[in-house]
């Protein structure tokens, strides 16, 4: 058996062992306990996580600058640049109307019932809030210092400062050539050392599963059911039409598209962190046959600017709050929110848990209240599974059809 279908299986037991576990905590443990053991067996993710974190920065550095530099010149970052924003802002627009169309139709904020909301968890979240602005937004794109930005590890920062040094290496020719090449060195390294952080994939996926179905229970989802099957057609609906165009675009390439990034979808899918990933679906994305310069150009933007499933989220939730509360929204302001999200969004990235902090932002600029979060709040770990594993296909598809664009993926 290969060492990559080995590791998946691993992950699935994995996922199975922490829902038995969680669950027999859940329902033999008195509630100090659970919280107890929520506690301390988060610290597998926990571990894993900060494993995968601690080598983002330089990947993104290290691949984005040699990527630039062999692109060659500044007029190739731009088309290359400017096809993949036309993928981004495109599905972006398609995923908040999905989630505008969906959650108009089927009503799911009326199965929500006021009495399970999480207030407590409303209250952290709303303390993370803050008044979106453009100078927000330039703070969070433009970093003052690419240290910090490594330390906070701000993607959209480190991808500023690397295209600028980038461009300036390219710019002086043979010169940059011997700091071109021992960035390409530790771009490989760091691609090595993925492979020795995802043996521990399982650990966190244990991890993470127990401690939600110990602290949640199963019964979340007889309170939330309605709420989460008509959240998953909007999935299903997102996929199908990201993966529609992906076949107009790709032929036949997309199954085997599929195939390569099974693991990274299901550790995104059962660490609900897209990041987690970052390091392996560059990897796996290269082994596809996309040029190592476009990966490292686009997939690192990607991250930052096309989160498909997160937009489809966000709609869906701020809108299935306003009917919980019983506020009616006619569709001009119902654009007008989607228009919102769609800047706001951008201007977040590295805060946890983006989208709801999103979310309770937009509430309260359209005179929903913001403490309504608390109502989703108790099955939304459960969406995160299934929005995170998308902007991860999301993001897989718009790396591999830029470098067919480019002509520039192998067969």
């Amino acid at each position: 058996m290969k060492k990559g279908n080995r590791l998946t299986i691993f992950i699935l037991i994995a996922m199975l062992a922490g829902i038995i576990t969680g669950y027999i905590v859940h329902r033999n443990a008195s509630p100090e306990t659970i919280q107890k053991f929520s506690t301390n067996i988060k610290l597998l993710t926990t571990i894993f996580l900060r494993l995968v974190m601690m080598i983002i920065a330089p990947l993104v550095f290290s691949t984005l600058v040699v990527g630039i530099a062999k692109l060659g010149d500044l007029k190739t970052v731009g088309r290359v640049g400017g096809k993949a924003l036309l993928w981004f802002v495109t599905a972006s627009l398609v995923s908040l109307l999905l989630g505008m169309l969906l959650v108009n139709f089927f009503q799911p904020g009326a199965a929500i019932d006021l009495s399970n909301a999480d207030t407590a968890g409303a209250k952290d979240l709303i303390g993370k809030t803050q008044e979106f602005s453009i100078l927000k937004f330039v703070e969070h794109v433009f970093p003052k210092s690419v240290i910090e930005a490594m330390a906070t590890n701000e993607i959209l920062q480190i991808v500023v400062f690397s295209i600028f040094f980038g461009v300036a290496a390219t710019s002086i020719g043979d010169y940059a050539k011997p700091l071109v090449k021992a960035l390409e060195a530790v771009s490989h390294v760091i691609l090595k050392m993925v492979g020795y952080v995802m043996n521990f994939a399982p650990l966190g996926v244990f991890g993470a599963i127990a401690a939600v179905i110990a602290t949640k229970g199963l019964e979340v989802f007889k309170f939330y059911g309605l709420y989460l099957f008509y959240f998953l057609i909007g999935i299903a609906l997102l996929w199908a039409i990201l993966l529609g165009v992906g076949f107009l675009i790709l032929k036949n390439r997309v199954p085997a598209l599929l195939r390569r990034i099974a693991q990274p979808l299901l550790v995104a899918f059962s660490t609900t962190s897209s990041e987690a990933v970052f390091p392996k679906l560059t990897e796996e994305l290269e082994r596809f046959g996309c040029r190592d310069k476009i990966v490292a150009f686009i997939l690192p933007l990607g991250y930052s600017f096309n989160l498909d499933g997160s937009m489809m989220y966000m709609t869906f939730a701020s809108l299935a709050i306003a009917q919980a509360y019983g506020i009616h929204i006619d569709i001009g302001t119902q654009l007008t929110m989607l228009l919102v999200l769609m800047l706001t969004s951008k201007g977040i990235a590295g805060v946890p848990r983006a989208s709801l902090v999103v979310v309770t932002a937009t509430c309260a600029m359209f005179g929903i209240p913001p403490e309504g979060i608390a109502l989703i709040l108790p099955i939304d770990h459960f969406c995160d599974m299934f929005r995170t594993m998308t902007n991860v296909l999301g993001n897989s598809l718009a790396t591999t059809v830029v470098s067919k664009w480019e002509g520039e993926l192998e067969s």
